[in-house]
């Protein structure tokens, strides 16, 4: 499974679509306008999640326990031995889950944070199988992770 929020980490993960055709994959993100284009490319391997940024405060709460449901319904729908994610609000739980129920979980730090960590890099960098940065300078502040280079 492949998944992320939408926007910059969408943009991240999906540099990794070279790889997609070697696994029976899925992809995971959030609906919004932009994101519908995407259904008809990978069809029945795209799901999608509540948009719900943080920035709308109110709302925020609401989407993200309803987000935690949705993901435990594709969690078991899908079934993943592994979860591949750049971040960010949207993967959190499901990464929960899925270390829950056994999956691997690979952690690709955002390639726009050089000197600061991000709230789900903090949150997933504890249980993570693989937790990588793409600036050497995050080693740093994550010494455990794996500097892999720039996913651009």
């Amino acid at each position: 499974m492949f998944i992320s929020s939408t926007g910059g980490h969408l943009s991240e993960l999906m540099q990794l679509k070279s790889i997609f055709k070697n696994y029976d994959y899925s992809i995971v993100t959030e609906k919004t306008k932009s994101n519908m284009s995407l259904k008809s490319r990978y069809k029945s391997r795209i799901h999608f999640l509540i948009f719900g940024t943080k920035d709308h405060f109110l709302f925020y709460p609401f989407r993200l326990m309803a987000n935690c449901f949705k993901s435990l319904y594709f969690y078991l729908k899908i079934q993943p031995d592994v979860i591949v994610t750049t971040g960010a609000h949207t993967a959190g739980p499901m990464c929960c889950i899925g270390k829950i129920f056994g999956s691997k979980i690979i952690y690709v730090e955002s390639f726009a944070n050089i000197n600061t960590k991000t709230i789900t890099g903090r949150l997933i960098y504890h249980f993570a199988d693989l937790f990588l940065v793409q600036w050497e300078e995050m080693k740093t502040l994550y010494p455990n992770a794996v500097y892999g280079g720039w996913i651009y």
